[in-house]
This record gives structure tokens, sequence and C-alpha cells, in this order.
């Protein structure tokens, strides 16, 4: 019996995650949470991403998001909460997805015979998705699928990207890392976020930086220069390795060849994504 490789599973969270992540990105984002009371940027990122726990407390969402200074999310979500409930900005970011890949895809794409089938594979996928231990992903399980086709494909992939997540928190803990030291270690890969992005907003300051910087080179997993030494490429690898093998699941589950088709099908709409500009990659320093 043939089953999905973590290679395959891999490459097909690859092909579908920018579909999810463009609505971080885009215009319509900050736009329409700011018609909410959201200020742009942190604000509107933590309340949208945190709305499906519903009002929960700063430091449930530091928990769940990992790598976040809790003091950025102790100061901003009790004013997102004041300025527009859970239930509402759920409603917006629904809205704000709908207008995101409507714009990007075209309204062709996102009515297409392929968009419905990419949302019946990726829904399928989710179902096996594990809950216990990922608060984010069991939280965005909770709430109705969507319709049409293109919010459901964003829903599904929102339910794999959280699931994702957990799994690699996870294996951040096993291996003893916080969160700014995950980000650290993940910036000196060289083909992640540049270190200022990531110190704005998941605020982070440079002197913080830099003792997260002191305390990986005392345990040997950075250079005085700040590059991985052999020992950091190494748990790097085996952290994406741990990563892979927690999200294998819901692959497994939808099995080689309909993984195929989803990751054929995703691959098509994430380049045109990426085309127009739906990850800005110069701006957020990716490679």
């Amino acid at each position: 019996m043939t089953t999905v490789t973590p290679r395959e599973a891999r490459r097909c969270y690859n092909a579908h995650h920018p579909v999810h992540a463009a609505y971080y990105f885009a215009p319509e984002h900050d736009a329409h949470y700011a018609r909410l009371g959201l200020a742009p940027g942190p604000m509107a990122y933590l309340a949208g991403r945190a709305a499906p726990l519903g009002p929960c407390t700063p430091g449930v969402v530091s928990a769940a998001f990992y790598t976040f200074h809790p003091a950025l999310v102790a100061r901003l979500l009790p004013q997102a909460w004041r300025a527009a409930p859970p239930e509402r900005i759920l409603r917006t970011r629904l809205d704000i997805v709908d207008a995101c890949l409507t714009r990007l895809l075209g309204p062709q794409a996102v009515r297409s015979a392929e968009m419905a089938e990419a949302a019946e594979l990726a829904l399928a996928a989710a179902e096996a998705c594990a809950h216990p231990g990922r608060p984010l992903a069991t939280a965005n399980a909770d709430l109705p699928t969507p319709a049409p086709a293109h919010l459901a494909l964003w829903h599904a992939t929102t339910l794999l990207r959280e699931h994702r997540g957990a799994g690699h928190i996870s294996a951040l803990m096993s291996a003893e890392l916080d969160g700014l030291e995950a980000l650290v270690t993940h910036t000196a890969t060289g083909t992640s976020w540049r270190p200022a992005f990531l110190q704005r907003t998941r605020g982070w300051s440079v002197q913080e930086w830099a003792d997260a910087r002191a305390r990986l080179c005392e345990k040997g997993l950075l250079g005085a220069d700040g590059d991985l030494t052999d020992r950091g490429t190494e748990l790097r690898r085996a952290l994406e390795a741990d990563t892979d093998r927690l999200d294998a699941a819901p692959y497994r589950h939808l099995g080689p060849a309909r993984t195929a088709r989803l990751t054929e099908l995703a691959t098509a709409f994430t380049k045109v994504v990426l085309a127009g500009g739906g990850m800005p990659l110069r701006d957020i320093g990716r490679t």
C-alpha cells in the first residue's frame, strides 16, 4: 500500500499555503479591519487570527502564537476586543478573503470547477487534522465551512496551516527553543524573514534580539557572526523533519493521488497569487 511521503506532504502544504497567507498581506486586510477600529499591522493581525478563540485573554493568545512578545499582545489585544467583538471580526475576515482572492485570481477562477475541486480536496485533508494540543486549528474547525468555494478553500487551508503550526511549536518546545530563539534561528537559515521585519511585527526590541543571539551562541547553535553552526543547521533540519512528521496525517488521509491533485491545483492558484503580488516577498525579506 502506497502512502504520502513527508516530502510530498510538504510540497502540497507549500503549494496551498500562499493562498491562505495572501490574506495577511492584502491591502483589504488593514483597510477592512480599520473600519472596525483595529489599527493596521500587529493589532489587526492578532485580532483576525485569534478571533476564532473568542474574546480570550492575551496570555492565551501569546501561548498559542508562541513567537509574539507577550507585552505586545497584552497591549493590543484588549484594545482590539473593545473595538470589535470576535464574531464581527470573523465576518469581516471572510469579506477580506473574498475581496483579496477575487482580486488576485479573478472572478472566473474563484467560480471555476478547479476551485471547487481544490476546496473539496483541502477540506477532505483537513478532516484528519488532529485537535488535541492545537488550539488555533481546533477553534477554526469549530467554525462553519463558508461558501462559495474560494472561501471554503481558504477555510480549509487555514485549518491545515494552524495544524502544521501547532506541530512546529511542539517541535520547538521539545528542542527547548523559546519563541524569540525560534525566530532568530529561523532567520539565520537565510531563507526566511528579515530580523527587522520580525522585530517590528512581533514586538521584539533590537536588544532582546541581540540577547537571544547571545544565548544561542552559548548553546552552540549560532556563531559569533550570527550564522548557524553545524549544530544549529542540524537542529533546524531536525525541527522541519519533526514538523513534517507531526503534520503528516491530513495528507495520509487524502492519499497519494488526491494529494498530488491538490498540489497541482493549488500550485496553479499560487502562481497567480504570487504573480499578482499577493506575497510581498521583497518587503518582508523572503528569498
